[in-house]
């Protein structure tokens, strides 16, 4: 039976997901699933780039099972819910990120396992990769898959401008709330995981994959000449993972010493992606890579979804081009619009 902090934070996951899924126009989404470029890099980049990084990175530094292991879950893992909200929070290509996010969680329920058990191989012995727990990982898989699912349907269903803005408040409110709930979480635990008196080879194990991910997904995405904000969404979607299946992971694999060390990982690894994904999107947005102005105040930028103008304005601009079209048609004298076959 699950527990209240499990349930918990599977509803705020759930809320997350839904809120950032039902902000996207599904118009806008059909599009980016044409956008083969884009798509192909996220792909590249999720499922073959970041989970090499991190087994180069385990097997270089030679790090414990424990802590080597779930480094390996969160670098095979498919892109993390957060990576739509800080897509949403500053104004990069939220279509595309919450498509990619939905194919990276499609494809991972096959990508994951295979990564996982490919790379645990050749770093472990045999029967460190038997004690994996597949149930923990398709789980939380399933609880992503259908707040994608409901999110978009209810953005269909809705195709309203007030639900989209709506949805997307609810969205970061849960994204805020499980960022609370998280550090609360973990800094209730035993005294004994000590998260800042570590080797040094565990941060760096830890920021390495977060940080090559994002550099070589930027310079990937500008090669191809991608759109500013899809580079922008590409890099972001690269690194930043869903934790919260290591997470799950750790608690079933690991006991005593070896359980707290492994919980560092997804801990450490989410304050790196939240702080170097932060930084990487206000440095994106002040040269001019964000859909939101450059020179726009912080608070704008955090408070209006410029995707949803961006759609509004472009649903507007269709009216007004049929309204015009309508007024410069041929007329009989009777003032009715002729049909030109």
């Amino acid at each position: 039976m699950m527990s209240i902090l499990e349930i918990t934070g599977n509803f705020l996951l759930f809320a997350l997901v839904f809120g950032m899924s039902a902000t996207v126009d599904t118009e806008c989404m059909k599009q980016q699933v044409k956008n083969k470029k884009a798509i192909l890099l996220g792909i590249f980049c999720q499922f073959i780039l970041l989970p090499f990084i991190g087994f180069a990175t385990v097997n270089i530094l030679k790090l414990d099972a424990s802590i080597g292991i779930t480094l390996l879950v969160v670098t095979s893992s498919p892109g993390g819910s957060y990576s739509n909200w800080w897509c949403s929070l500053f104004n990069a290509d939220l279509a595309l990120s919450v498509t990619m996010t939905a194919i990276s969680t499609i494809l991972s329920v096959i990508a994951l396992p295979i990564n996982l058990l490919l790379y645990a191989k050749f770093s472990y012995d045999a029967d460190v990769t038997s004690d994996l727990d597949w149930i923990s990982v398709f789980f939380a898989l399933g609880v992503v898959i259908s707040a994608i699912t409901m999110g978009i349907y209810m953005s269909y269903q809705c195709h309203s401008y007030k639900f989209n803005m709506m949805a997307n408040k609810v969205g970061n409110l849960a994204g805020f709330a499980l960022i609370i709930f998280s550090a609360t979480v973990t800094n209730t635990g035993d005294a004994d995981s000590k998260i800042w008196s570590r080797h040094w080879t565990f941060y760096v194990a830890t920021m390495i994959p977060c940080i090559l991910g994002l550099t070589i997904a930027s310079i990937l995405a500008s090669l191809l000449n991608l759109r500013k904000p899809e580079r922008m969404t590409v890099a972001v979607e690269c690194c930043y993972q869903n934790v919260g299946i290591a997470t799950s992971l750790a608690l079933t694999m690991f006991k005593g010493n070896d359980l707290n060390n492994a919980m560092g990982v997804p801990f450490f690894y989410g304050l790196c992606e939240a702080f170097f994904v932060g930084t990487y999107c206000i440095v994106c947005w002040k040269a001019g890579w964000s859909k939101a102005p450059a020179d726009a105040s912080i608070w704008n930028i955090l408070y209006v979804s410029y995707e949803v103008l961006e759609v509004e304005m472009r649903d507007i601009d269709e009216i007004e081009v049929s309204m015009s079209e309508s007024t410069d048609a041929p007329k009989t004298p009777s003032g009715q619009i002729l049909s030109i076959i």
